[in-house]
């Protein structure tokens, strides 16, 4: 009987989404709004999401960045947005800090329509070469030692970066001192150029540790990645330290729920063929997929992390 009724939830769940496309949805494009200026990896998630959506389904997906204040400009533009399934939100992990960080003029839980987790990925801990630390104990030590010598950069203050590297610096006991820039690009090209010795940085740095210009110590998240085997985790040496980077699609509120189940249903498909997981692969990015829940517990989750981190560091942002 238990299997009957699934087969039949399943059948239902299926006829309900098919029923969007036979209803005429989508008769135009869909606008997908970026928080955040080109180039950066939110952009880099959104352009190839959307580029899969045209060549599977054929489905054209225009790109709408909309940079400024942290994120929150962009979201909030999206969840004032009718709800129709017109226009979607690409968010990144720092969606949920912006809850610790400022006044929003909106609920970044209540006002949103979770779609999909997309993607997870860690944040690598690296180093200018030049840097004679080989490891998270070292670094330790050497902050220790040494207290604020060390030059951290971040794409600014209160970034998913600057809130993982507090992280580290609260649990760990080292003192650093904070570089923050305008963007994850002119924070790299100055850790490139030594300018600054090191950065958590994600999908932007793993070329460089590829190369040899980084050197990369750690991971961020739990256990070790795939791509990157043989690097330890921080949790190591610091036990109980984890921070994931992530990437979620959704909707303002009240997005039918047939849309819902249609674009989860299909964005769960794209993020298992060859090569969606092989663009990804190649910066890192673990495809999830799964239902709406799991990005909805993904953003709980990090919001309560981040206001603990924001409160204990005593992190303070401009407008907030």
């Amino acid at each position: 009987m238990k299997i009957a009724q699934l087969l039949v939830g399943a059948i239902l769940i299926s006829v309900a989404a098919e029923s969007a496309w036979a209803q005429g949805y989508p008769s135009r494009p869909i606008r997908l709004i970026v928080p955040f200026a080109p180039g950066g990896g939110t952009d880099m998630m959104a352009r190839v999401t959307a580029q899969q959506m045209y060549e599977v389904l054929g489905l054209s997906v225009v790109v709408d960045n909309r940079a400024g204040g942290g994120g929150k400009i962009g979201a909030e533009v999206a969840v004032r947005a009718a709800p129709d399934g017109y226009t979607l939100l690409l968010i990144p992990g720092s969606y949920a800090a912006n809850a610790a960080l400022y006044k929003l003029q909106y609920d970044p839980v209540m006002d949103i329509q979770p779609i999909i987790l997309l993607g997870e990925a860690p944040f690598l801990v690296t180093l200018h070469p030049a840097v004679p630390i080989k490891s998270v104990q070292e670094l330790i030590a050497y902050n220790k030692a040494n207290p604020g010598k060390l030059n951290y950069a971040t794409p600014g203050t209160g970034s998913g970066n600057h809130l993982v590297t507090e992280l580290f610096i609260l649990m760990s006991g080292s003192k650093m001192t904070h570089v923050p820039y305008k963007g994850s690009g002119p924070a790299l090209n100055d850790l490139l150029a030594g300018q600054v010795q090191l950065f958590f940085g994600t999908s932007s740095t793993v070329p460089h540790v590829r190369s040899g210009r980084l050197r990369a110590i750690a991971v961020s998240t739990a256990k070790r990645i795939a791509s990157f085997p043989d690097i330890p985790t921080v949790g190591e040496t610091v036990p109980g330290y984890e921070a994931v980077g992530w990437w979620g699609l959704c909707g303002p509120k009240g997005v039918p729920s047939d849309i819902v189940r249609l674009w989860n249903r299909e964005v769960n498909r794209i993020l298992q063929t060859e090569d969606m997981k092989k663009r990804l692969e190649a910066d890192s990015i673990e495809p999830v997929g799964g239902p709406p829940e799991l990005l909805l517990n993904a953003l709980k989750r990090d919001i309560e992390q981040w206001k603990k981190v924001v409160k204990e560091a005593k992190i303070t942002v401009t407008g907030s």
